[in-house]
């Protein structure tokens, strides 16, 4: 093991280990090794490969084996060695007692004695053959140095030997790991087993637990409805919104207008950053935000679809359409109605099916509804190719109010009112108290950026739309039937008893049954 001191000569040590079965790639293009340009051998090895740990600004990834044994990881590492874009490869360290992966960077941080003249410090570096990278300004003869290429796992040798020189202060090398800011918040229990209120809900879609291998890097979903908050601090992150779109007033701002909150709920629930308050199911995604306010049947809703597909959507989350009756009276009139898709919506959905993504198809999904009736009736979620989402709640039961037929896929976590356990699903809310939450406690947080009670099918369909998100990034070539056909076959099923499976393994309360996002991308 390999021994580290933080706090000095006198401070805390902590041991590293040999992570036998991963291996670490360092490209020199800076790049991910999965995003880099190889060589066909290389590309081979890496592709045999599951990236466990991603640090884009180094171009470092952890690897570990699809298969069980050292000698995939053996073949890789001999794959890998010496190919003109591979910087380096080799064996990390690990924490020995939690197993998670450490990667030294050949870097280290050293502080000097106050009292100790710059040229001095400079020269005991150069006689260690340490680089000055930059000199840092929060402390006082303080530097962040880089050892010679290929110095590797000496570098913990030569800041153990500087830290005892008597003009050194400080040393170590620089040692990195997970951050957990991507991880579901607390209160996100559609993410991962969650304890609210003093009960344990776990009735998940088993999202958290799909991120060890997918978090949506490199895809793109389009969002359609009703407005954003492009100034948000979840969607902040570098190149996060792509190719904005107000259809109903025909601009590049999709802002909210009046009375506008629902979309950016939405938007929250598919793809969130999780780096402030509240993540999405894929939180590495993109977002194509567009705005949507036209009535039922225009024009505009055709375009909509049009944009998105031509402007890189991969997966696109619509949760709209035509008027639920109330779904708690059984004698509203408009349980009974069928609204039929226009066939200028129609053709602008076959072109996103069929000419999205460069011809393998976009992803389309569609919330079932809210009516407590008949999906079937609803020619938009309906419509074949598009993936209607119902609704179950965090006691793994069908919400209430969610539509039911033969044309539902699948069901997402959702909230049930008065039979809920909690409030509702966690998300982003139009900033400073401007939307469903105006900054109460009992209604979010208090800054009013986040709501706890948003729900219905709504905020279902988007939930789907993450995980199809999450599949592609993990295999880019599937076509959009393939990802449908892995969201029928990775869906868990629940309420068994009640759930009037069939046969073939449908409900028409569940579809094939709830969305499992680690099964998911484990398909992918």
């Amino acid at each position: 093991m390999l021994a580290v001191h933080y706090g000095g000569k006198s401070g805390r040590s902590f041991r590293l280990a040999n992570a036998k079965s991963l291996l670490v790639v360092r490209t020199r293009s800076r790049d991910l090794p999965v995003d880099a340009t190889l060589t066909a051998r290389a590309r081979k090895a890496i592709n045999g490969l599951l990236p466990v740990l991603d640090m884009p600004a180094p171009g470092i990834q952890v690897f570990a084996s699809l298969r069980a044994g050292p000698e995939p990881i053996r073949r890789a590492r001999a794959a890998l060695t010496g190919q003109p874009g591979i910087q380096f490869v080799g064996m990390p360290l690990m924490d020995p007692v939690s197993g998670a992966p450490v990667v030294f960077t050949e870097n280290a941080f050293i502080k000097f004695r106050d009292d100790v003249a710059e040229s001095k410090c400079r020269r005991l570096l150069s006689r260690h053959k340490l680089a000055v990278k930059r000199q840092l300004a929060y402390g006082h003869s303080c530097y962040f140095v880089g050892g010679a290429e290929g110095i590797g796992r000496k570098i913990f040798a030569v800041t153990e030997e500087l830290l005892q020189d008597d003009l050194v202060e400080l040393c170590h090398p620089e040692l990195t790991r997970t951050r957990s800011w991507r991880a579901a918040f607390p209160q996100q229990w559609h993410l991962k087993r969650s304890t609210i209120g003093g009960r344990v809900i776990n009735q998940s879609a088993r999202v958290e637990d799909a991120w060890v291998k997918s978090k949506g890097n490199g895809i793109t979903i389009a969002v359609i409805d009703d407005g954003f908050d492009l100034l948000h601090e979840e969607f902040q992150s570098n190149g996060k919104v792509v190719g904005p779109r107000d259809v109903t007033r025909n601009t590049n701002d999709p802002r909210p207008g009046n009375g506008d909150m629902h979309g950016h709920a939405v938007a929250g629930v598919a793809c969130a950053d999780g780096l402030h308050g509240a993540s999405g199911v894929a939180p590495k995604a993109k977002l194509i935000p567009i705005r949507l306010a036209s009535a039922l049947g225009s024009q505009d809703e055709a375009d909509a679809f049009a944009w998105a597909a031509n402007h890189g959507a991969d997966v696109i989350s619509c949760s709209w359409g035509p008027e639920d009756g109330d779904w708690w009276d059984a004698s509203d009139p408009k349980h009974k109605q069928q609204v039929l898709l226009p066939d200028s919506t129609r053709l602008a959905i076959d072109f996103a099916l069929t000419q999205g993504r460069g011809g393998k198809g976009c992803v389309v999904l569609w919330a079932a509804g809210n009516g407590n009736e008949s999906v079937d009736l609803d020619g938009y979620a309906s419509y074949p190719g598009v993936i209607a989402v119902a609704a179950c709640n965090d006691k793994g039961k069908r919400s209430a109010y969610s539509d039911k037929g033969k044309a539902v896929w699948c069901a997402f976590p959702s909230d049930d009112g008065d039979a809920s356990l909690t409030p509702g699903i966690w998300t982003t809310d139009l900033s400073g108290g401007a939307g469903y939450n105006d900054g109460k406690p009992t209604k979010g947080d208090l800054a009013g950026n986040y709501t706890n009670a948003f729900g219905g099918t709504s905020s279902a369909a988007p939930g789907a739309a993450g995980i199809a998100a999450l599949v592609l990034a993990k295999n880019p070539a599937l076509t959009g039937l393939q990802v449908r056909d892995i969201l029928k076959r990775c869906c868990d099923r629940i309420d068994k008893a009640k759930g009037g499976y069939d046969a073939s393994g449908h409900s028409k309360k569940y579809g094939f049954g709830r969305l499992n996002a680690k099964k998911a991308v484990d398909l992918a």
